[in-house]
């Protein structure tokens, strides 16, 4: 905390892992206005939330690996609750005992999910064995929270039985996993049924424990009726996505048997007929979907992407189309909405069964042709993108057999990315495979344990497979925070579609974001799932909220239109391409020669699109969409040349209509700063003396000042680790340049002027080395000993330059792989540092920092030198 914003996270997580605490009694979320340590020190640190915290909201996750001489490590992660996942899962089990019937008065729902437009758990009568609905977005700690809840509803209800339900094997397993790693918090080992027959056997036992099993387990071996396995009240069962159709009560005719068949809700509640049912969910019930609330109840909280990119919690998703043009026929598109539909309703492998229906559809979708034309696509991109970011990518086909030919084509072209090795390999092929199977599919059957041992090098940011190919497994509840690219060549809808490109929001490290790759045309089933995600997720009365939004829209927008006085916008609309780039570049160099322009510009339209997004789509909304995406146009250039620091820059990083189609999925045309600055981008250095003098060229000088201004902040930061001493001061020269500019000092075009010496400064300072006979590394010691004014009077450029050379040196000698973290031999090093620059006569009064400057200057480059690098960087 530095006084008013606070964090928390765990000992073993990095700091992008950390968020801050919301609220204070899970009543309602604190203001953006008040103090955010004082929300945490009232909140996570009053006593009983704290005691309550410490006791079940930690766990200690164990995961395994294997280095290369096959020796097992074993990692131990620390995990802390979120707040929105305390405050949930203590609402979860206040509910779950109103639902069992005990304890009427310790029930206490806080936040009411009336808040959000929805019937709330609270409304329920006592004793109806219906704990509720969960709705937290993907991405948030769904699978975590199940395990929080079990532990305290456990202790709660002193050991109870706690059944599992997912609708997948490999979900079951995923989700068995989490549940596992965990068992120690849990005090018991979790167990999976392996049949239906041990399913029986599980739950006929008295004692507790907690039991895994897919929905398909409940099926009745005759008839419409299951046998009752317990008739015990204190067994609770957890369903992990529990929107699907098949867990209602209501009985349907099999089109092809003819029998009457009843959704599998029907013969859970035969099997254990006084068992309480809560679900988990991470997209919301549908307004018309009938068979949840009557199986599970009403909401007991919801955190929506909204909140979870705010958060911090997940990242914004972004999507890009890359179609490769097929010509379907209407016959064609028919196939598709009904592959979609039976995919929905059934599975791959039940699908999959009908090979005749579907075969002119796959034809069409898997040519060859089309195939190849993907390939080398995803390749291309993807080598482009792991040049930008480090991480993984997922490929997910419509089918296996196209997923089949597409492997295939993709190892053509990169043939060292095959590996026939579970442990080597840069892509591998992960789907079901049957006994029945032809032998070019067959080839790819894994074994549970081996597909567990890729998703464990798939999840590994370390390991060498990058890229996976994916039909149905994996794209939901698979967590790999490191997968930042999507390719989709499935049709998918709804919750299907929602709950796969989830898969890219994890937070890690640098990630800004994920990416959707579109390669067979989901925009419009994208849409259609978001807006029933807007329609599912609206706060209060929807009539009502959206009036008082579009008030606040219309206040907003007369703001922004303000911030333009003076400046014709209007002339952008019927403009052609080439005039409205010219144009949205006049309007960005308008509003930053504006006094404190773009601080209130970017707070004006982020207002506005907020205010946009709650009111779309009412008619008044939509009259000004147009208006909104040039506003947002604006910003996007604007934002991007705002420099890296404290704050939250990096959240502003956003396209042109991010607010106008949701808060958390947007288009991934992300405008680089060249672009942004019309100007061509360089092949050679930023610095070289043609590109200078094409930004001091530039038509519009305030946006040649963001541009310089950024790239240098770039390039100083890059050499960082290179040269601490002359980075450092490289950029104290930035910043006050930058200092008088804003007080007015120099003008745009003499600060300019400025910069421009400032960046053939810094490249000058590259040939130094080379002029003073000193290799790179021994320049960095140099200017480390040769930093102040006295050391330099004294022993002159020769002497300090010859000291630098056996500081090297010696630093080179006395080094091991460990040294920056071990003290002893850290403090091992500092007194060969000191008795060195003792040796050569350094100033006395100058000695503790230049060896604490030299010492800096050793671990920013320890890498190379216990390596014995070459003395280049």
């Amino acid at each position: 905390s530095d006084g008013l914003e606070a964090k928390i996270g765990s000992l073993s997580a990095g700091y992008d892992r950390f968020t801050a605490w919301k609220s204070i009694d899970g009543t309602k979320e604190a203001s953006h206005l008040t103090n955010q340590l004082e929300v945490l020190i009232n909140g996570l640190f009053n006593k009983d939330t704290l005691l309550d915290f410490l006791r079940f909201f930690i766990v200690f996750d164990k995961s395994k690996t294997e280095d290369e001489s096959g020796q097992t490590i074993v990692k131990l992660t620390k995990k802390i609750a979120a707040y929105h996942q305390y405050y949930a899962v203590n609402k979860a089990v206040d509910s779950t005992i109103r639902a069992i019937g005990k304890n009427k008065d310790k029930f206490q729902v806080k936040e009411s999910p009336a808040s959000f437009g929805f019937s709330d758990v609270k409304t329920q009568p006592e004793g109806d064995k219906k704990a509720g609905v969960i709705w937290h977005t993907q991405g948030s700690g769904k699978s975590l929270s199940m395990v929080f809840y079990s532990a305290k509803i456990i202790q709660t209800l002193a050991n109870p039985t706690i059944v599992v339900i997912t609708d997948r094997n490999d979900l079951d397993d995923q989700l068995f996993d989490t549940f596992a790693a965990s068992s120690q918090f849990l005090r018991q080992d979790p167990v999976q049924a392996e049949s239906r027959e041990n399913l029986k056997e599980l739950l006929k036992v008295d004692a507790g424990g907690i039991v895994f099993s897919t929905i398909h387990k409940f099926w009745p071996d005759d008839g419409n009726i299951y046998e009752t396995l317990s008739n015990r009240d204190n067994i609770i069962v957890i369903v992990d996505e529990a929107h699907r159709t098949q867990y209602g009560f209501k009985a349907k005719v099999d089109k092809e048997t003819r029998e009457i068949k009843y959704g599998f809700a029907k013969y859970l509640r035969d099997a254990l007929p006084n068992a309480t049912f809560i679900a988990f969910t991470g997209t919301p019930v549908e307004k018309t979907d009938k068979n949840t609330p009557v199986v599970f109840g009403n909401y007991i909280d919801i955190y929506d992407i909204s909140r979870a990119v705010e958060d911090g919690v997940t990242v914004p998703i972004y999507y890009e189309s890359r179609l490769i043009k097929i010509e379907l026929t209407d016959e064609g598109k028919e196939l598709i909405e009904e592959f979609e539909y039976e995919l929905e309703e059934k599975g791959l492998s039940e699908v999959e069964k009908a090979k005749k229906k579907w075969a002119r559809l796959e034809d069409l979708i898997g040519g060859n042709e089309r195939i190849k034309q993907i390939a080398q696509d995803i390749v291309n991109h993807f080598e482009q993108r792991l040049n930008a970011i480090d991480g993984k990518g997922m490929i997910v086909a419509m089918t296996r057999k196209i997923a089949v030919k597409l492997y295939h084509e993709i190892i053509k072209l990169r043939p060292h990315w095959h590996n026939d090795e579970l442990k080597k390999g840069f892509i591998k092929l992960v789907m079901a495979v049957f006994s029945s199977d032809e032998p070019d599919i067959a080839q790819f059957y894994l074994t549970k344990n081996q597909r567990r041992t890729i998703a464990d090098r798939f999840k590994d940011p370390e390991d060498e497979l990058k890229l996976v190919i994916v039909v149905d497994m994996w794209l939901t509840g698979f967590d790999v925070p490191c997968l930042h690219t999507m390719y989709i060549d499935k049709p998918m809808k709804g919750h299907t579609l929602m709950q796969a490109i989830a898969r890219v929001n994890r937070v890690y490290k640098d990630k800004t974001g994920g990416l959707i790759v579109d390669y067979i045309g989901i925009a419009s089933d994208l849409k259609e799932a978001l807006a029933f995600y807007t329609e599912s997720g609206g706060r209060g009365d929807p009539a009502k909220l959206q009036e008082e939004a579009v008030n606040i829209m219309l206040e907003k927008y007369e703001v922004v239109k303000n911030i333009f006085f003076g400046f014709d916008y209007q002339k952008y609309f019927p403009a052609d391409i080439h005039d409205k780039l010219s144009i949205i570049l006049e309007a960005e160099n308008f509003i930053l020669d504006l006094e404190n322009g773009k601080k209130r510009y970017i707070d004006a339209v982020t207002a506005l699109s907020k205010a946009f997004a709650m009111a779309i789509p009412h008619q008044k909304a939509l009259e000004i969409k147009e208006q909104v995406a040039f506003f947002q146009a604006v910003k996007a250039r604007i934002v991007k040349f705002k420099r890296n620091g404290n704050g939250n820059n990096s959240k502003d990083l956003e396209t042109a209509i991010k607010q106008i189609i949701d808060n958390a999925i947007v288009s991934d045309g992300v405008i680089d700063v060249f672009d942004a600055a019309g100007i061509k981008k360089p092949d050679i250095s930023i610095l070289s003396d043609s590109f200078l003098e094409e930004i001091k060229g530039m038509k519009h000088k305030n946006i040649a000042l963001e541009t310089l201004k950024k790239l240098l902040n770039d390039e100083i930061k890059g050499r960082i680790r290179i040269n601490f001493v002359k980075s450092k001061s490289f950029m104290d020269s930035l910043e006050e340049l930058i200092r008088k500019y804003n007080n007015k000092i120099l003008t745009a075009a003499e600060v300019i002027e400025e910069l421009i010496g400032l960046a053939k400064e810094i490249k000058e300072s590259d040939k130094e080395p080379e002029e003073m006979g000193l290799s790179d590394f021994e320049y960095a010691f140099y200017t480390a000993v040769a930093d102040n004014q006295s050391a330099r009077e004294l022993m002159g450029k020769e002497k300090l330059k010859e000291l630098a050379i056996v500081l090297y040196d010696r630093v080179r000698k006395n080094t091991t792989i460990d040294w920056t973290i071990r003290e002893s031999a850290r403090a091992k090093l500092k007194i060969i540092v000191k008795r060195t620059l003792r040796q050569y006569g350094y100033p006395p009064d100058m000695e503790a920092l230049a060896t604490e400057t030299v010492l800096k200057q050793a671990e920013l480059i320890a890498d190379e030198i216990v390596s014995g690098g070459n003395n280049k960087i």
